[in-house]
């Protein structure tokens, strides 16, 4: 049984709604809640099963409704100070959480049979969760609270999740009064004579203690006495921590259990039979607590670290596990979260050659935050075990170099599809060649040319076809010079405009060429507009906002050859204003984002760009973009346009205007956990064009419409508000292949809205 005064997921007012009981019930994942008045007193308690039962009696179903009107105000119920297997007899089907009550009825407490996670001050730990980094600084203060402060402050700045420290009281702790050394060992000598000279009173701790939070870091503690345990009970940090010198201390351990204190215990120095006696302490105390490897020596012997027995300890405590670290180096502790730790602990100091044997073997600020770097890094690769997906990148890869099911020859509307009439070839457009068999045999309901990709259509009497659509603002479909002319005519459908999206080989077109590509024949009642090339040869990505002269300059180059372009294209179509320019303006970097306050120099070096370059004719716009843009299959880093307020501050600055990629912005306003509702309510109104398509997460770009995280009701609401002229395509990837199969399914689907 586990009792943890963390009451805040399990608690509601009675006077709040059943539908924010419901929501906290979800996010608890235990099933139930409960209420308590404006004083804390517990009224009631209110279940999935009481929910049920409110909802079909008679008269009832307002989600409005005070929980407290459908609660169960008879629940069970114990005091905070009863015997634990008292409270464990509470337990039974149905009844999995019981709230512990103090002396005045105040809710103080909840009890569980067992925990997968737990919980301490902000951080959740356990599976699914971020690992808990902790710097130790134990002693390396030296004894100066001044040292103390600073190594905090370096902490939080490294990326620490949390400080810990270490309390002791010469007098209850040591045999000699005052810790003396007369008659020890010289080991227990040198260890007595270190602690005496940087041990920090409690006064100068507790003023530790609230430097950390004024700085908004938690601050973990090691009690090593009874007299330390109190001053930490008494001033509420969020966790205790159990030193290895202390994992066979019983009566320190029930102390500690009984203030109901998260505990992180370290398991060095014991035995596996003297873990589980430990561990059956703490689970008749009712404890909450995480038991961690360690390996004592210091330096610790890459031999003797066993990272494995993580796993053990697992099974033997039924708990979150973790690692504390002595060993030299920092990638031990990345391959212990990659082993499954929920809970690494090292060292921190400033100089490992400060006196005493923990200064050895911590870490330095900077590599503690690349420690942090990289365990985050592997939390992210872990992944999940659920059905292995195709990435966005992997995506793009398979469409470039997987194979796909080709027709050899010619084939007609009603013809069966014959083992001869197909072949496997690159690349990977089409439906994938496990599908061979499954094809053979199908009756097609459509007419191919020989080299055609067959689809997934082809296995379906489906057939995609455009149509005729309704839309209060134009719309557009995203094309190339070659397939432009193929897309209408199979479509029968009605554009107001066409988007070309170049590759770099398009740029190189003669006005010849385009013409051949266009069938000699002007697009009669439609406008455009022009997107700059993702890439160009030699791996060439516009960059607007670089320092480097030659990048700059071939940018700007290229950016003026696609507004040439732009101008050229007039003579097809029946432009009444000036078409628009899509450009990404660059400020990529491959391995990390830049930090924020580089950010302005490298949006002025865009403007100094486009200073140069001759806009006259054309509408040039940056796109929005997202964090993590994919080019080609491989993943970069976008540092401008991305962020929201600086996207806004560029386009205010500089008179400039965008094309607002819902999706970009999206997976922008996800990573910056900001509401997209509000990139929609400052960007719309500063953009001359829309990309319209679905995201999902950070780098989901390119879903199909209603199949990623977008709300498309509410956006299309923001969007009339705020942009109602501005026009959109459909940018879904591979949107095009099937005879834009992917562009008709989304207009279906925007019809409604838009």
């Amino acid at each position: 049984m586990i009792i943890n005064r963390q009451t805040t997921p399990f608690t509601v007012f009675g006077e709040d709604t059943v539908l924010a009981a419901l929501t906290k019930i979800t996010d608890n994942k235990s099933g139930i809640v409960f209420c308590v008045d404006e004083h804390g007193m517990l009224t009631g308690s209110f279940s999935d099963g009481d929910f049920r039962r409110w909802i079909t009696s008679e008269g009832a179903g307002d989600m409005t409704t005070p929980v407290q009107a459908a609660a169960n105000k008879d629940c069970i119920r114990a005091n905070l100070g009863a015997d634990v297997a008292a409270i464990s007899g509470l337990f039974r089907p149905g009844v999995e959480v019981i709230p512990l009550v103090d002396e005045r009825g105040h809710l103080a407490a909840v009890a569980t049979e067992g925990a997968a996670e737990m919980t301490i001050g902000r951080h959740t730990i356990g599976e699914g969760h971020p690992s808990l980094l902790i710097a130790e600084i134990g002693n390396n203060h030296q004894g100066d609270v001044k040292l103390a402060k600073h190594l905090v402050d370096l902490a939080r700045e490294a990326g620490a999740d949390a400080v810990k420290f270490q309390l002791r009281d010469m007098d209850a702790l040591y045999r000699q009064a005052g810790g003396a050394t007369a008659g020890e060992d010289l080991g227990a000598q040198y260890t007595l004579n270190l602690l005496a000279k940087f041990s920090l009173s409690p006064e100068q701790m507790i003023d530790v203690f609230d430097h950390c939070k004024a700085v908004d870091i938690d601050a973990f503690c090691t009690p090593w006495d009874l007299p330390s345990l109190k001053v930490l009970a008494d001033y509420g940090v969020p966790a205790l921590k159990i030193a290895s010198a202390d994992m066979t201390n019983h009566s320190l351990l029930r102390a500690c259990a009984a203030e109901h204190l998260p505990m992180l215990v370290s398991t060095g120095m014991s035995t596996e039979d003297e873990i589980l006696g430990s561990v059956d302490v703490l689970r008749r105390a009712g404890a909450q607590f995480a038991l961690l490897q360690c390996q004592s020596t210091y330096p610790a012997p890459f031999k003797d670290v066993n990272l494995r027995y993580m796993d053990r300890l697992a099974v033997l405590g039924n708990c979150p596990v973790g690692y504390s670290g002595h060993e030299r180096g920092y990638h031990v502790p990345i391959a212990a979260v990659a082993r499954g730790a929920h809970i690494i602990e090292k060292h921190f100091t400033i100089d490992k050659t400060l006196e005493g044997n923990d200064h050895q073997v911590s870490l330095l600020p900077e590599e503690f935050a690349e420690m942090v770097v990289r365990i985050r890094e592997v939390e992210l690769a872990l992944g999940t075990d659920k059905a292995r997906a195709v990435s966005t990148g992997e995506m793009m890869n398979r469409a470039n170099l997987a194979k796909s099911l080709v027709s050899t020859r010619a084939l007609h509307n009603g013809e069966v599809i014959t083992r001869d009439a197909v072949a496997v070839k690159s690349p990977g457009r089409g439906l994938q060649p496990n599908h061979l068999d499954e094809l053979v045999g199908r009756t097609m309901r459509r007419d191919i040319d020989a080299g055609d990709f067959f689809y997934d259509t082809d296995l379906t009497d489906a057939v995609a076809q455009g149509r005729n659509y309704t839309f209060r603002r134009p719309w557009g479909l995203p094309v190339r010079y070659h397939d432009a002319r193929k897309l209408l005519s199979h479509s029968e459908t009605n554009p107001n405009f066409l988007e070309f999206h170049l590759s770099y080989k398009d740029v190189e077109m003669t006005a010849e060429q385009i013409a051949e590509a266009f069938e000699h024949r002007k697009f009669d009642g439609m406008t455009y507009t022009v997107h700059c090339p993702d890439l160009y040869a030699g791996d060439f990505i516009i960059n607007l906002a670089s320092p480097d002269e030659d990048i700059w300059e071939r940018s700007i180059v290229e950016v003026q050859k696609v507004i040439q372009i732009a101008r050229d294209l007039d003579t097809w179509f029946d432009a009444d204003e000036p078409p628009v320019v899509i450009c990404t303006m660059g400020g990529f970097t491959k391995d990390a984002f830049v930090a924020p306050e580089e950010r302005p120099a490298m949006y002025a070096r865009i403007a100094q760009a486009l200073e140069r370059i001759d806009e006259d004719g054309v509408r040039l716009t940056s796109q929005t973009l997202p964090p993590y843009p994919w080019l080609m299959g491989g993943q970069q880093h976008h540092n401008l346009f991305m962020g929201l307020d600086d996207t806004v501050e560029f386009c205010q600055q500089y008179g400039r205007r965008l094309t607002f990629d819902l999706s970009h912005s999206k997976l922008a306003a996800n990573f910056n956990k900001i509401p997209f509702s509000e990139y929609v309510a400052k960007l719309a109104p500063l953009s001359d064009h829309l990309h319209i398509v679905d995201a999902e997460g950070v780098d989901g770009e390119g879903p199909q419409i209603g199949e990623g995280e977008i709300d498309w009701p509410m956006t299309a609401k923001q969007l009339d508000e705020l942009a109602p002229e501005v026009t959109f395509i459909p940018e879904i990837w591979q949107g095009h292949v099937n005879n834009g199969e992917g562009f008709w399914t989304a207009l279906e689907r925007l019809e409604q809205w838009f």
